[in-house]
């Protein structure tokens, strides 16, 4: 098998199901956008040493495949089921990011300003994720205006956003550095 397909050369893909898409298409922005973030949650993940962190960004990473995978398959009236390799993201995997969010904040201190997206590497790389997340979850926006409903995956994808940012604070935690508080003007 080869890596190359040439099927995109004329500027569009193929959805799950075979559908032609051009490659500029909300859609696939939406999960280009979170390929994106899976890529960055990588990069964060190569350059932590806490097995605490480390555990979630790869529970993260092999969740946004789901999420890929998910908005790359359409959903229409049409389609009386989903395909049975597709795990639709619920609302129940946006209370496990909750859950995770309470963990990771339990021992953090209690934010009483504006921080600015630094301080470690790592923590600096998981706001550099948490922005990606944002774009994505933006996209997912904008998809949801053009076509059939994308499900809870915006919702997912706030509380995911959020849970960068803690993951970004505690890393900064268990580095013993202080968040960077934002210093008005």
């Amino acid at each position: 098998m080869t890596l190359y397909t040439r099927i995109g050369d004329d500027g569009t893909t193929r959805l799950f199901g075979n559908q032609t898409i051009d490659k500029d298409a909300p859609r696939v922005d939406a999960y280009g956008c979170v390929d994106e973030l899976n890529s960055a949650l990588g990069v964060a993940a190569a350059a932590c040493s806490h097995d605490e962190i480390t555990a979630i960004l790869t529970n993260l990473q092999n969740s946004l495949f789901d999420v890929g995978a998910d908005l790359a398959t359409p959903r229409n009236e049409s389609q009386s089921e989903t395909p049975p390799v597709i795990r639709r993201i619920v609302a129940a995997d946006a209370a496990a990011l909750e859950q995770t969010i309470d963990r990771v904040c339990a021992p953090l201190p209690e934010m009483r300003q504006f921080i600015l997206p630094g301080g470690t590497e790592l923590a600096a790389r998981l706001h550099l994720a948490r922005t990606i997340c944002r774009r994505a979850e933006r996209a997912c926006v904008t998809l949801s205006r053009s076509e059939a409903g994308i499900g809870d995956i915006g919702i997912f994808l706030n509380r995911l956003s959020d849970l960068l940012f803690a993951l970004a604070r505690r890393a900064n935690q268990l580095e013993g550095r202080p968040d960077v508080p934002w210093r008005k003007g």
